[in-house]
């Protein structure tokens, strides 16, 4: 099942596991997680896995970063785990030898992007800050389990995929 890390605690202290506890603020995520609720009791072989923030192949998810920025009032240090649609495949691959069978696993790339360096991409820079940051951790998502497993993106950065021209 194809899930998402905005599940995760806003308040967490550290990037999420896929052992904290779930806590999901918005419609999306909390759809997601009921889903995935109904997925483990349905007596069905399942693997969950709960993406970074998607992008990828001119799908246009990069560009609405400034606008998500305003809209959410994510400060410019915020960061985002990332996952590109290169390496969904990649993982689906994985999930279906069997490596993530009975499973919630987190799929993200390398390094985790400051909304200012998102923005900056974008080709929408967004304003400078020296407020504190709130949620350090909200949008960080920690894919040590999922290397464990055998999963090694194709797409290690985003700037990779800048540079590849495959954002």
């Amino acid at each position: 099942m194809a899930s998402t890390g905005l599940v995760y605690n806003v308040d967490s202290e550290h990037p999420a596991l896929e052992s904290d506890p779930v806590e999901p603020k918005m419609d999306y995520p909390a759809s997601k997680f009921a889903a995935e609720k109904e997925l483990q009791e349905s007596g069905l072989n399942w693997s969950i896995q709960r993406f970074g923030f998607v992008y990828g192949d001119k799908d246009g998810h990069i560009d609405m970063i400034p606008k998500l920025a305003g809209m959410f009032k994510w400060h410019p240090a915020n960061r985002l785990s990332m996952i590109h649609h290169r390496d969904i495949y990649t993982s689906m691959e994985l999930a279906l030898t069997g490596a993530l069978d009975g499973r919630i696993v987190n799929i993200v790339d390398e390094a985790p992007m400051t909304i200012h360096e998102l923005c900056k991409i974008a080709g929408d820079p967004l304003s400078a800050s020296s407020a504190p940051l709130q949620n350090p951790w909200y949008g960080v998502i920690d894919g040590g389990l999922a290397r464990t497993l055998g999963f090694q993106p194709k797409v290690r950065t985003t700037y990779q995929a800048a540079a590849e021209e495959a954002l």
